[in-house]
């Protein structure tokens, strides 16, 4: 898979928002943007704190569904692989080269196993997690049909009321059945804590963590005492990783925001209490936009609405600056506040879209820019990939 295009084929503004060369004012917007600076701080710090404490880091790919951010932080030792929630989110990373992809979810849908099955062909280690025993004779028999082999988790519902099971007595009995499947390995537990990421108090973070660290750890010394050892207890958020690092449990993180942050996730504080975007990460994605129209003194308009961006977790705010906000947004329009008339016609704002993962599903492309220069552009490569 080619993810890097001929830019000689496109045309700004009709393919394309930005070449490589432009200058940073001259992007069409609205369009998505990244500090690559900012961008490659973070991921080196990810990978440093993996590395210091003895962690895996398998990246999750489903907050930025590109092959190229997957493939920086490979390239800068900050991920040995990436986790997807789809089938379809997933044969576009093993199309792209990735050699160690998992599905971090359940895939029950026969047409959907049969994919699954099919995936190992590209070249790469597929992983899938499993909370029901039937699944696992379905899976079995997709992988055997199509001589392949298929690495299965248990996932255990550590508190995030989703998939998984809760008992150590169903991981114990589910990873028996893996284990005895012909075209299926036993490769460990899955066990994310997605309910507690936002959670604004590191001490309440914490109490939801060390409940889960146990049930985790009970699961683990279950499995042992049967014969099954874990390569991967996976797990860990960017509100939660240094917990599972701590916990002599996990061996396996599975980050995604803290290479983009957003604003909710900004918000959140460490353990001194400060936002982990003053300081921790770095906000290195943007939704650029442009006013377009300032008819009301007080009021300026700019080109990002609602589909341009997500707005389940806030409205985005504006980078860098106090004296305007972001208000209001309806289909193609956002409403910014200037009491005092600073914006003009065809000023360009960057927002900190509201929750990353969902704004950037809706975008074909990141333009990378360094030094107010675009430096890159690159596909949003599983862009729509729901199924």
């Amino acid at each position: 898979m080619n993810t890097h295009p001929n830019f000689e084929e496109f045309e700004v503004g009709f393919d394309i928002p930005a070449k490589p060369g432009m200058d940073e004012t001259d992007i069409q917007t609205p369009c998505l943007i990244l500090d690559l600076d900012a961008l490659e701080r973070n991921v080196k710090k990810m990978g440093d704190y993996a590395k210091a404490h003895g962690m895996r880091h398998r990246a999750h790919g489903k907050m930025h569904k590109s092959v190229d951010v997957l493939k920086l932080q490979q390239d800068m030792g900050a991920a040995i692989g990436v986790c997807c929630q789809k089938v379809s989110e997933a044969e576009v990373f093993a199309r792209g080269g990735i050699k160690d992809v998992m599905i971090s979810n359940q895939v029950t849908e026969p047409a959907k196993i049969k994919r699954l099955a099919e995936m190992p062909k590209y070249g790469c280690r597929v992983l899938v997690c499993v909370d029901d025993p039937e699944n696992v004779k379905n899976l079995s028999d997709a992988a055997v049909a199509a001589g392949t082999q298929i690495e299965a988790l248990v996932e255990v519902d550590c508190g995030a009321g989703r998939c998984g099971v809760n008992t150590t007595q169903d991981v114990v009995n589910i990873a028996k059945l893996i284990d005895a499947a012909p075209g299926l390995k036993f490769a460990g537990i899955q066990a994310y804590q997605g309910a507690m990421q936002h959670m604004d108090l590191y001490a309440d973070r914490e109490v939801k963590l060390n409940a889960a660290i146990e049930q985790v750890g009970d699961a683990v010394q279950g499995l042992k005492s049967n014969g099954l050892a874990c390569d991967i207890v996976g797990g860990g958020g960017t509100g939660s990783y240094y917990f599972e690092s701590a916990s002599n449990v996990y061996n396996e993180l599975q980050c995604g925001s803290y290479a983009f942050m957003d604003a909710d996730y900004g918000r959140i504080l460490d353990k001194d209490g400060k936002r982990i975007d003053d300081g921790e990460w770095e906000n290195a994605l943007f939704i650029l936009t442009t006013v377009m129209s300032h008819s009301k003194a007080d009021k300026a308009i700019v080109d990002a609405g609602l589909k341009a961006q997500s707005v389940d977790s806030g409205l985005p705010f504006i980078y860098g600056r106090d004296d305007v906000e972001y208000i209001k947004c309806s289909d193609e329009h956002g409403v910014v506040a200037d009491p005092n008339g600073v914006l003009k016609v065809n000023d360009k704002l960057k927002l900190v879209p509201g929750h990353c993962d969902p704004t950037c599903n809706v975008h074909d492309w990141y333009v990378g820019v360094r030094g107010g220069k675009v430096e890159t552009v690159w596909p949003v490569s599983a862009r729509g990939k729901a199924y």
